[in-house]
């Protein structure tokens, strides 16, 4: 009994130091030394030196060897992004369900697989005209709101590489398990007022999509479809999901913003609970 106290209080002091890496003045700078950490956790330097080092053994902190300052290590995050997708799938299935009754209309949670867009699960509308469940369909980033905010966090460079291969698939480009919908997937987006053409009307609408924190689409995908999506972030403030919630056009009319601010609350929730800090 006395052991497991030991180990206890051990694994308590290694947990104490993890999260003290993990806050932002220690991200910030690059690291902290043992002496500032050991006054952040409230325990004595040679204490915390051995915690640290123990830490450091087992690959969950770094060292580094110029600046003698303690960092979250590579073993720690590797783990984080091995259970990272359980983790979205395991947190979205509740939140799904719950954004599909507040809209009244189809939710989806959706990645980017290939350069395009999976969706991963779909809570249908309780209404009885509704569009269809999406799950296993993929489809093509820069025709879909689900797209362009799993692109919203990408640089310059690695979106015009990824535009050169991607920026004119198809619509629909694995069909999976997808019901036939009454909605028929359109050849072209219909014209409409920001239409992405090119590389520069994408970078124009990825920035619209961070400053509000949605993207919308009006008949951009199937005929009499309009959807809005927000992007999920992961403890590391990176993209990782979109929240997507799509519905007959003529039920939407002019709510197309409203809808969009209702998703991005949900995906800030669904955010918030992988990890991640405004």
């Amino acid at each position: 009994m006395q052991g497991s106290r030991r180990n206890s209080a051990g694994l308590a002091r290694d947990i104490e130091v993890l999260e003290v890496l993990g806050r932002p003045e220690a991200v910030q700078a690059g690291g902290l030394g043992v002496v500032r950490i050991a006054a952040l956790v409230g325990r004595d330097k040679t204490v915390a030196s051995r915690t640290l080092a123990t830490l450091a053994e087992s690959g969950l902190v770094d060292r580094d060897p110029d600046t003698q300052a303690y960092r979250l290590g590579s073993r720690l995050y590797a783990l984080a992004a091995r259970t990272s997708e359980g983790a979205l799938g395991w947190s979205a299935r509740g939140r799904l369900k719950h954004l599909a009754q507040v809209t009244r209309e189809t939710a989806h949670l959706c990645v980017l697989r290939g350069g395009n867009v999976l969706t991963l699960m779909s809570e249908l509308s309780p209404n009885r005209f509704h569009t269809t469940r999406w799950e296993g369909v993929t489809t093509a980033a820069w025709r879909t709101p689900s797209g362009r905010a799993l692109l919203s966090d990408w640089d310059a460079g690695s979106l015009a590489v990824w535009y050169a291969e991607h920026g004119h698939d198809e619509g629909v480009l694995e069909a999976g398990e997808r019901a036939d919908s009454m909605f028929a997937v359109l050849a072209q987006p219909s014209p409409r007022p920001n239409s992405i053409t090119d590389l520069e009307s994408l970078v124009a609408e990825l920035r619209r999509v961070r400053e509000r924190g949605y993207a919308t689409s009006d008949e951009e995908l199937e005929r009499g479809v309009v959807a809005a999506s927000a992007p999920v972030h992961d403890f590391t403030s990176r993209v990782v999901a979109a929240l997507n919630v799509s519905a007959p056009k003529e039920r939407i009319g002019g709510q197309l913003d409203k809808l969009g601010r209702i998703v991005s609350g949900a995906a800030r929730d669904l955010s918030a609970a992988l990890g991640h800090t405004a």
